[in-house]
């Protein structure tokens, strides 16, 4: 920690429907890196490519509404922080 730095308390909870804007928001437009939305790991090459952006926005948020629990969000007393898995 920097010196007058404030130590915050994280808390884990899965990312789950209800959480998706806030994903979002963190994200942002591009996806996080490039159109990812975190589907590297999940697709092969060639498909993650051709759905970078939109597409694989959407086969993100379809895993996540499908329940289970895709990833961890750690969060700030008051806003996302970083979303991992």
């Amino acid at each position: 920690m920097k010196k007058g730095q404030k130590k915050e308390d994280l808390t884990f909870r899965p990312l789950t429907p209800a959480r998706w804007k806030d994903l979002e928001d963190l994200f942002g437009e591009r996806g996080a890196c490039g159109g990812c939305w975190c589907m590297f790991w999940r697709l092969p090459r060639k498909q993650f490519e051709a759905s970078k952006g939109t597409g694989n926005k959407r086969a993100f948020h379809k895993i996540v509404k499908g329940g289970g629990e895709p990833g961890f969000w750690p969060t700030r007393v008051t806003s996302p922080s970083v979303g991992a898995q």
